[in-house]
């Protein structure tokens, strides 16, 4: 009986060291990272049977278990993975919004000074210091665009460097479980099925660090390891192996770092649009989602700028009595081979309608039967079984396909606005090739009868091409008077024989247009001809001023300075919204945490309380175990 009971005591007293020993365990690791508390299972031993019944036979540890919720570890995850993404993405749309919404350097304070100068020019046509005051300020126009274009360009290779740094540590992490998922295989196998409780601990804390990066699926196998997907189903790791991510240039665009797999060498491309959650998936989205639309519309703004300019201002005559040129050097869409193409394969695209652009990319590619121009931010695209030419181009979004030499799937990356801040420039030097008058005089013969009166005229948009506005065109009414005119000279699509006279209205004839007005009699005549002394004469100049205000971009809705606007409201907007978003995530974050933590969590408090009632089960044993020696004793006195 005495050995029975001794034996009792020894249970209790080895179960209750167990507690201590985990209980201390516990109170060390409160502050370690990932730890979740552990408990000794405790569980009655066989009892012996007797003739009095069953009489137990003390107590045993079955297990040391982790204080584990998996539903709740993957609420926490869920959380910080969209926290993760929503930080990152915040981070840098912050960077543009703070660029885009200065006062001071932003876009708006040069774009307000160079059409001061196109003003003061309009004022003082032939000042030389205005003129040059105007080329000045176009030349600032023209730096900033480049600045702020400079800034998006390092902004984006920030993110490209981002993404590889990213997927660095992605292949890191992913060894580092391969690894935590061979030592709990054979720990496991080891100690017969008992849970490594640290060992997991550290996979799991690893796993949440992945997490962060990049949002992932677990998948947990009968022999305890993790296979971890990312994606659509891609796999990471799978058991002991890993697969490994690569950065590397897009095939469609040099300049954009996407993401891989490691196969034979190579690497697969994985779409972007599979990478979600974690601060990666927050890198790309925010590529996709606002840095591409922004830098693209800022390029929108310099060639609509550029190319409207241009159109009033040829239209336009200059100091030296020559029709006016390009204030500006147009930029051209970027055009980029996919990898695979012939080298000889090549296409000319070209702008054909500025104020048409979107912020979109575009593809063009040949199937073998049609040729397709596709917007990718929707997919929309127009086809033809005609190769494109300058007689018969393939346009979407005022973008043209004059010319290609293609084979059967190829294919070429087309990006129309995205360089177009870098590349704008001021094509002109000579103050005196700023045209700020008008081409054409009008003027009524001094021998009319009639009240009639000829407005100044105007040149007609486009810029005339073959026109020659040098010839004078003489405009006579019939005589005896019938309402209609005769219009000759020798300019082209002369002449123009019974012409209708409506008061008021438009003629436009020889590229330009103007307004006779008034009580006409028979034999009257007016006069379009060259403007021969033009030096104070601003009606150009006056046009060119009112491009300011006029809506030329976006399809005929936005002025210069109202798109700007809308790109800065646009971030602005977005700015705002992520930053909300994001605080509310990371309270979300917080929540799931703490929910978390009241259950597997360490309390001090909890352990210390655990602490006294181990010693005190300690003790008891102890206490058994003397009394058991004492009926021992007692038994062997009895012999004596």
């Amino acid at each position: 009986m005495g050995n029975s009971i001794f034996g009792i005591g020894l249970t209790g007293l080895n179960a209750a060291q167990a507690g201590l020993l985990t209980t201390s365990h516990n109170i060390s690791n409160a502050s370690t990272p990932g730890y979740n508390r552990q408990q000794i299972v405790q569980a009655s031993n066989i009892p012996q049977l007797t003739g009095a019944g069953f009489i137990g036979q003390g107590v045993q540890v079955s297990t040391v278990a982790r204080v584990y919720s998996q539903f709740l570890s993957s609420q926490v995850l869920q959380a910080q993975t969209q926290s993760s993404q929503l930080d990152g993405y915040y981070t840098q749309i912050k960077q543009l919004d703070n660029m885009l919404g200065d006062p001071s350097s932003g876009l708006s304070p040069a774009l307000q000074s160079f059409f001061r100068g196109v003003q003061d020019v309009a004022a003082n046509p032939g000042s030389v210091p205005s003129r040059q005051a105007l080329l000045s300020n176009a030349q600032s126009l023209v730096a900033r665009f480049q600045e702020l274009n400079q800034r998006y360009s390092e902004i984006r290779n920030g993110i490209n460097s981002q993404i590889a740094s990213s997927v660095t540590g992605i292949n890191s992490l992913a060894q580092q479980i391969a690894a935590l998922n061979q030592n709990i295989m054979l720990a496991g196998g080891a100690a017969s099925g008992q849970p490594p409780n640290d060992l997991l601990d550290q996979r799991d804390a690893l796993v949440a660090q992945l997490n962060r990066e990049i949002n992932t699926s677990v998948v947990r196998q009968s022999d305890g390891s993790y296979n971890i997907f990312i994606g659509n189903g891609q796999a990471l790791v799978v058991g002991t192996q890993t697969l490994t991510l690569k950065a590397t240039a897009s095939p469609a665009d040099p300049a954009r770092t996407m993401i891989g797999y490691v196969s034979g060498g190579n690497a697969i491309l994985i779409p972007e649009g599979d990478l979600q959650g974690g601060t990666l998936g927050g890198y790309l989205a925010f590529r996709n989602g606002t840095l591409d639309g922004a830098q693209n519309a800022l390029g929108r703004i310099a060639i609509g700028l550029a190319q409207t300019f241009n159109d009033q201002h040829r239209l336009g005559q200059d100091l030296n009595g020559a029709i006016g040129g390009n204030l500006f050097n147009v930029p051209v869409p970027s055009v980029i081979s996919a990898k695979g193409n012939n080298p000889a394969s090549n296409i000319v695209a070209g702008i054909s309608n500025a104020g048409a652009l979107t912020t979109s990319d575009y593809q063009f590619g040949f199937d073998g039967t049609n040729y397709t121009l596709t917007r990718l931010a929707d997919n929309i695209s127009v086809s033809t079984t005609v190769l494109p030419s300058g007689a018969s181009p393939l346009t979407l979004d005022g973008i043209s396909i004059t010319g290609a030499t293609i084979n059967a799937n190829e294919s070429f990356a087309i990006q129309p606005t995205r360089n177009g801040a870098r590349d704008i420039a001021v094509a002109i030097s000579d103050t005196a090739k700023i045209a700020a008058a008008a081409p054409i005089r009008t003027a009524a013969a001094l021998t009319n009868s009639g009240s009639g009166t000829i407005s100044a005229g105007t040149v007609n948009p486009p810029p005339p091409i073959n026109v020659d506005l040098q010839q004078p065109v003489t405009l006579t009414f019939h005589v005896p008077y019938d309402g209609q005119f005769d219009a000759t000279g020798g300019g082209a699509g002369l002449p123009a024989m019974n012409q209708t006279y409506t008061p008021g209205a438009d003629v436009s004839i020889h590229g330009w247009t103007v307004q006779i007005s008034g009580n006409l009699a028979a034999g009257d005549s007016f006069t379009v001809g060259p403007n021969s002394n033009g030096t104070s004469d601003n009606r150009n100049a006056l046009l060119l001023g009112s491009l300011q205000t006029q809506n030329t971009l976006i399809g005929g809705t936005a002025s210069y300075q109202s798109a700007y606007g809308q790109l800065v409201s646009q971030i602005g907007n977005q700015t705002r919204e992520l930053e909300v978003t994001s605080k509310a995530q990371a309270n979300l974050v917080a929540q799931s945490e703490r929910a978390q933590q009241s259950l597997s969590g360490v309390n001090l408090d909890e352990e210390a309380a655990n602490l006294l009632r181990y010693q005190q089960a300690y003790q008891a044993s102890g206490k058994v175990m003397q009394i058991a020696s004492t009926l021992f004793d007692t038994l062997l006195s009895l012999g004596k």
